[in-house]
Parts: structure tokens; sequence; C-alpha cells
């Protein structure tokens, strides 16, 4: 049964890093439209909000895989103008959507339901974060989507990426993520990296071109 459910673990993670978007799409949809993600819609206090209070210069966020809007309602709301939330599946921006309402702040809270790899934004900002959502880019593909995204950074604007990059069952490192982390920094001009447990899991970098 553990050999079965790895397999399935690497065929859902397979198709989510490399399947057409219809088909991610309906995973997700499934996924947000049931139970299995709910234990996430309570992250305050997470390692990311710091970096995000500290570079977002009460400008614009862009938020790649934004799930059920979680950054867009738990970040400190005064220590932003405008925040864009882009996520393939349309039942976590519904979740996204009413937690905004009800927090006040549909104003400057909005979603765009797209594959956020083919993506393409109207304006600069001052962060675009991907938290967790690095893990589904493939790792070839990684350069191009940031050099992509670069153009829509303003001049002191930064990425900054969150991702735990251990194993789930076991905690430990997995290569295939860590690889991600290693060539961010040797492209991009490092600004500040943090690793918050023994094993430096997750990550936080921030970084720009």
């Amino acid at each position: 049964m553990h050999i079965v459910n790895r397999a399935l673990t690497f065929a859902r993670g397979a198709l989510l890093s490399y399947g057409p978007s219809g088909i991610k799409k309906r995973i997700w949809d499934k996924e947000f439209s049931g139970t299995k993600w709910d234990f996430i819609d309570e992250t305050a206090g997470d390692c990311v909000y710091p970096y995000l209070e500290k570079y977002a210069n009460n400008g614009t966020i862009l938020d790649l895989g934004c799930g059920p809007g979680n950054t867009a309602n738990e970040l400190v709301a005064d220590v932003y103008e405008r925040y864009i939330g882009v996520d393939i599946s349309d039942a976590a921006l519904a979740k996204a959507a009413k937690r905004s309402e009800e927090n006040n702040r549909a104003a400057k809270n909005s979603f765009v339901n797209s594959d956020f790899l083919d993506y393409e934004p109207k304006e600069q900002f001052d962060i675009i974060l991907f938290r967790e959502s690095m893990y589904h880019i493939p790792y070839g593909q990684v350069l191009p989507i940031l050099k992509k995204y670069s153009k829509h950074l303003k001049s002191t604007g930064v990425f900054i990426v969150r991702l735990y990059t251990g194993d789930f069952q076991t905690g430990l490192p997995k290569r295939r993520v860590t690889s991600k982390l290693d060539l961010i920094k040797q492209e991009f001009k490092l600004l500040e990296a943090g690793k918050f447990d023994s094993q430096g899991l997750p990550n936080v970098l921030v970084f720009r071109p």
C-alpha cells in the first residue's frame, strides 16, 4: 500500500508540473472543493510575512499560485496598496474572494483565474511572490518563467519565493526542489535568504534580476 501511495503521489506531482492546464485545473478544483487543503486555511505567523511586509513598500503584490487567499487576507493590510492573486483553480479563488469580502479587503484584493505559467500581467509590481508554487514549475522552466516575470518588476521590486524543500513524509531535503533554489542563487541577485528549522525547511529567498 505504501508503494501504491508513493506512486500516486508521484503521478499527481508530475501532472501538476508537466500536465496540460485543463488537467491541472481539474485536479486543483477537485481538491479545493473538498477538505484536502483545509489545513492550510490559517497560516498567520508564517515565515514569509515579515519579508512581504519589509519589501511591499505600500505598493503592489502579484501572488502566483495564490490558492485560497491566505496571503491576501493574512498579510498586514496597511503594508500594501493593491494585491493580485493568480490561480488555476476556480474553487480556490472562490474561497479567496469570499475571505477578502469578509475581511473588507475586496477593494484592494483582486483575483485572476489562470495557469500562472501562461499569465501575462499588464503592469509592474513591488513584489512577485511564489509561495510554494515554485514547487510545480519544472526545473527547466524556472529561469524562463522568472525572466518572463522580471519584466513586470519595478526597478526596486523583488521576487520572493517561499518553498518547503523537504519530503512531506520524512522531512529530509528533496534534491529536485533544492536544486531550484540553488539555480536562483546562481542566476539572480540574492538579497536575503531565510531557513526556519534545524534542517533549513522551509526556505525563503528574496532576490531580483
